[in-house]
């Protein structure tokens, strides 16, 4: 176990290595890692220096030598450490060598069991490849019978029967290929739809779809058209109660341009500013021009929206211009995102919905023969999908000459987009804001005459010397660019000096402004700055809101508490309001309740208020110029967040928001001279994340070879990027060598989750614990459900101790909080108000998991959709088997705690920890084990890793060894034919273990392994009976398992009983 130093007389256990202060054996056990040696307080063995120095009678030369091999002795425990004994319970131990004894006798040897009759021979190479389910997924076997698969397009009958047939005769030798390598698979729905998944290509699906569904616009229906065009001739007459609105907007002053270049053209591209009615009016446009042509029934409207919120108020906004109810067969508006619907008439109407849900039509239909246009909205946010979707639609296009695209961006970049669409039409909608005056940095430090903390040449240099890089570029940027728009002159390149701005020397700002901004650090977030604006504001300008926009949490806390202690804003008088998505959802609709008369209201927002919402009163805007941007490392394999200078058209949006119902003012805390230097827009979505997801709907569309598809895109990723992604899968085992998708690729693809989620729920299904393990997918791919007000982060904290009951485990947490909530019954809103649980996320991750089991049913892996079936949630109640399968899913990302201490100052306990790709991270602040005082094993696993201030693991898990043997990749034992040994896993972990323990955990492992395949390429539900081939090895995996985690805790409340701990 690892744990916390403890202090006081009496013998202690001790891990070799930790610099305690008590005597530290530096031995070492002849394995390669630390030993452990129980150790006195005689004073006569102890170092010198309180424990830390060298032990006595070294002199001169020796004591170097000593230091030196004792940073060596650390620097292999860093790298190569035996951290436990990996033993079996001798009844465990028996009943796993009868269970494998018993299937060896029946069916001859350990290749032959029930599940893996007439197995075909494997390659060599693919025998010796045991990471994890794919690679041993080429062998056959038999399965009880499949109901079939449904795909989830909603198709015809005949329409499938057509599918199942070749499509073309050039796919033909690729498919025998793979079908002989797939030979093992049972004959079944699930084959047909896997084999035409990894044989087919882009161009065959088009010509496959449209010679089986005719597309819309050869459907015409007459009478349709006619009873169409009779509605909308009496909705215009009755005039409807925006239509007055409507007409002052710029887009329907240009409504007849609009539609003529539309006509004109199959690709057309819209820009425009904020406030100009393109979001609502275009679409609008188009439909109503499609009726009035009597071509209503051949016209169905997609207008994509790359947020849930966006795509249901766009919905209902419009439907309320149309005097409609939003979805409904009477209605022409209507919306679709995930979990949520209010569909419209199919034809001669607009669905607005999120790009995912498109993408997920092209999955099954490509050519998309049901839509006549298709309307993507704000391209220029450049998300992972829109680009992507993009990408996919400049090959569809040639093959439906009927379908319109019309493209909406911003002004900003637009015409990268029509040159990406071959130089497409571009047309530009004028925005409608009122003016709106900025002011910067300078302006700022003189109207509310604050002093920035003056920063002399000494210290300028000591600075520079001793800066990080990251730092260091920061004062190099600002001495290159920010202090010459101070001083009188700038030096160019060509090393001659011309007048610039000339700041100093214009008379409009004091001396002390000069002094303030010669700070290196001036633009740097300054919560005592943001905090005298804001009163400015409130003394000096007239009524209305202020949004000011922060980069995070912890900033927009730190306001929220430095304006309420100062005593200058009282309640009665203001109304502060944290926007944050971890804020309760009641606060979050009180931003746009307008306050009674006498009373200001101030927004503390992150950059959800930039596009996603919009606060009608709002006049004042004060812009940090930072936002928190999530980037992906390539060099160092990890994601990033961290607070970046906003983009041009960041600070647009920002600066818009304060002009929308009256003039209005907009304050940058950033110079004139940052602005030049600022990027046009932020660095595409694709450009920066990591990129499994897409590959895989890559290869479910059967576009081709990833890296190949994804230089098409308007902006590529880094080819390493694509390798790191492609490792990951192949390491899931979702790709194999020929980077084609395997049967379990297969499932994944199909699935509304990243892959390691995915693979998690799939896990969850064969082991019947799906229900705790879709809360915890649930919330790890959409939010968790707790809120956190200001003030009570320590009662969220005890809240969520109180929850892991000891599990270390915030996955556990996650789940154990949906389950209450879905327990209490009619007290539902008392527990949420007691645990700091947003119903309204607790309901969302509710639907998503019968989601979850509608997948899995349809995929025929659950005999219903009920995600509380108990057939599904036999062992839902074994926590070490729920947090053994969450390692499935997540294995690789396991680290390695090293020590705990408890710190003197804050009393507080301090985790050290490190992963073999990074070496030290740190726990979130929000996880459960960032204040455990012990772990009783030093593996956790984790959802996600982020770099900010320092590298920080979000959601992690403690996990016992065995369940990262049984999990995790390939098995590598090294040692003599019998004794001791370590068991070695991919990134230097390795367990003491037996030779014989060893063989048994192996033997143990294959089997599941071949299992695993099978039901990944055979899915149906496990048979539980007395009678099951599954059954009996499933169940000893779980003893195994549970075994484990109960000698582990067993120990651990051992150590604090008696101060001592086990050497495993």
């Amino acid at each position: 176990m690892y744990r916390r130093n403890r202090r006081g007389g009496g013998p202690k256990w001790f891990r070799t290595g930790d610099r305690n202060r008590q005597e530290t054996d530096y031995k070492n056990n002849g394995r390669g890692g630390p030993s452990y040696e129980r150790h006195s307080n005689r004073s006569e063995d102890r170092p010198r220096g309180r424990g830390r120095g060298h032990p006595p009678g070294l002199r001169g030369k020796e004591i170097g030598l000593y230091y030196r091999d004792l940073h060596k002795r650390k620097r292999l425990e860093e790298k190569i450490l035996v951290r436990q004994r990996i033993k079996l319970n001798p009844s465990c131990r028996e009943k796993i060598m009868r269970l494998l004894h018993t299937a060896e006798r029946k069916w001859g040897c350990p290749d032959k069991r029930p599940y893996l009759l007439n197995a075909v021979k494997i390659e060599e190479e693919e025998s010796q490849n045991s990471e994890g389910i794919v690679h041993t997924a080429e062998r056959k076997g038999e399965s009880r019978d499949e109901k079939p698969n449904l795909s989830i397009a909603i198709k015809t009958e005949e329409d499938e029967e057509k599918e199942e047939k070749p499509q073309n005769a050039e796919c033909g030798s690729v498919s025998k290929g793979l079908e002989h390598k797939y030979k093992h698979i049972r004959d079944s729905r699930f084959k047909q739809q896997f084999i035409r998944s990894v044989t087919g290509n882009m161009e065959s699906n088009l010509e496959h779809s449209l010679s089986v569904r005719v597309p819309i616009s050869k459907r015409r229906d007459s009478d349709l058209d006619k009873m169409l065009k009779q509605q909308l001739e009496q909705r215009q007459m009755a005039g409807g109660p925006l239509l007055s609105f409507r007409r002052t907007l710029p887009a329907y002053k240009m409504q007849k341009e609009i539609l003529e270049i539309i006509a004109a053209n199959q690709v057309v591209l819209l820009s425009g500013e904020t406030g100009c009615g393109k979001t609502t009016q275009v679409a609008q446009f188009i439909l109503d021009a499609e009726i009035a042509a009597e071509r209503g029934s051949i016209c169905r409207i997609v207008n994509t929206q790359p947020r849930r919120i966006s795509a249901i108020s766009v919905a209902q906004r419009v439907a309320e211009e149309r005097d409609e109810p939003c979805g409904g067969q009477d209605s022409s508006c209507g919306y679709q995102i995930r979990l949520e619907k209010a569909l419209p008439r199919h034809t001669g109407s607009i669905l607005y919905c999120t790009t995912g849900i498109l993408l997920q039509w092209m999955q099954s239909d490509p050519a998309l023969p049901d839509i006549s246009h298709i309307v993507l909205d704000e391209i220029h946010e450049r998300d992972i999908i829109s680009d992507f979707v993009m990408t996919i639609l400049k090959d569809v296009l040639p093959r439906r000459p009927d379908l319109k695209l019309v493209l909406m961006s911003a002004t900003l970049n637009a015409e990268s987009f029509s040159r990406y669409f071959d130089n497409c039409p571009l047309i530009n909608i004028p925005g409608f804001t009122y003016p709106v005056q900025e002011l910067y940095l300078e302006d700022v430090l003189q109207i509310t005459e604050f002093t920035m903390p003056i920063c002399n040449e000494s210290e300028r240099c000591y600075f520079r010397c001793i800066a990080t890089a990251r730092k260091r570029h920061k004062r190099e940027e600002y001495e290159n660019w920010i202090a010459p728009y101070i001083s009188r002159f700038v030096k160019t390149s060509g090393n001659t000096f011309v007048p610039w701005r000339k700041l100093e020397t214009e008379g409009k700002y004091s001396t002390r402004v000069i002094h303030s901004l010669r700070n290196p650090d001036c633009e740097e977030l300054n919560i005592e700055l943001i905090r005298a604006l804001v009163q400015y504001i409130c003394m000096n300008k007239p009524e209305g809101a202020i949004l000011v926009f922060l980069p995070g949490w912890d900033n927009i806390s730190a306001l929220n508490r430095s304006l309420e202690e100062s005593g200058a804003f009282p309640p009665y008088k203001y109304r502060i309001i944290p926007l944050h998505s971890l804020m309760p959802t009641v606060m979050q609709k009180s931003v746009f309740e307008r306050p009674p008369p006498g009373v200001r209201k101030i927004i503390i927002s992150t950059s959800i208020a930039e596009t996603s919402i919009t606060i009608d009163d709002v006049v004042y805007v004060v812009d940090c110029g930072k936002t928190k941007m999530k980037n992906f490392d390539i060099e160092k394999n990890i994601s990033t967040l961290q607070p970046e200078w906003v983009s041009l058209a960041n600070a647009k949006q920002r600066r818009g928001r304060a002009g929308r119902v009256q003039p209005g003012v907009c304050y940058h805390l950033y110079t004139r001279a940052r602005e030049m230097m600022l990027q046009a827009y932020p660095l595409p979505e694709m450009l920066r994340s990591r990129l499994e997801e897409v590959i895989l709907q890559v290869k479910i569309l059967q576009l081709g070879r990833a890296a190949e598809v994804l230089t098409r895109v308007m902006d590529p990723p880094d080819s390493r990027a694509v390798d790191l992604s492609l490792e990951l899968l192949h390491t899931l085992g979702a790709l194999d060598q020929d980077e084609t998708l395997t049967p379990l690729g297969f499932h994944l693809a199909r699935l509304p989750l990243d892959p390691q989620t995915g693979k998690m729920i799939l896990m969850a299904a064969i082991f019947g614990c799906i229900d705790p393990i879709f809360s915890i997918a649930a919330s790890l791919s959409f939010k968790d459900a707790f809120v956190i007000p200001l003030g009570k982060e320590s009662q969220v904290d005890a809240v969520k101790r109180e929850l892991a009951a000891g599990s270390c485990s915030d996955h556990i947490v996650l789940a154990e909080a949906v389950r209450r909530w879905e327990a209490s019954g009619s007290g539902r809103s008392g527990f949420c108000h007691r645990y700091f649980l947003s119903w309204n996320t607790l309901t969302l991750l509710k639907n998503m998991k019968k989601q979850f089991a509608e997948h899995l049913y349809e995929m025929n892996f659950l005999a219903t959709a009920d995600p509380k079936d108990g057939r599904a949630n036999i062992h839902s109640n074994n926590r070490s088997l729920i947090k053994a399968i969450v390692c499935a899913g997540l294995y690789p990302n396991v680290a390695i705690v090293r020590k705990v201490r408890k710190v003197r100052k804050t009393m507080k306990y301090s985790v050290t920890l490190d992963t073999p790709e990074d070496g030290r991270v740190k726990l979130h602040p929000k996880s459960v084990n960032e204040q455990c005082p012990e772990f009783p094993s030093p593996l956790l696993v984790y959802h996600q890793k982020l770099r900010s201030t320092a590298v920080y693991l979000h959601d992690t898990t403690m996990v016992s060894p065995l369940a990262v043997l049984f999990f995790g990749c390939g098995i590598v034992y090294e040692g003599k034919d019998s004794g001791d040994g370590v068991v070695v896993l991919p990134g230097d972990l390795r367990f003491a273990c037996y030779r014989e323990t060893a063989d048994v955990i192996q033997r143990l492992r294959d089997s599941l392994d071949q299992l695993l395949a099978h039901k990944v390429s055979h899915p149906g539900p496990i048979d539980w009976s007395p009678r099951s081939d599954e059954a009996p090895l499933l169940r000893a995996i779980m003893d195994v398992l549970s075994y484990e985690d109960i000698e582990l805790r067993t120990v651990a409340e051992e150590v604090d009983s008696c101060g001592e701990d086990d050497d495993f």
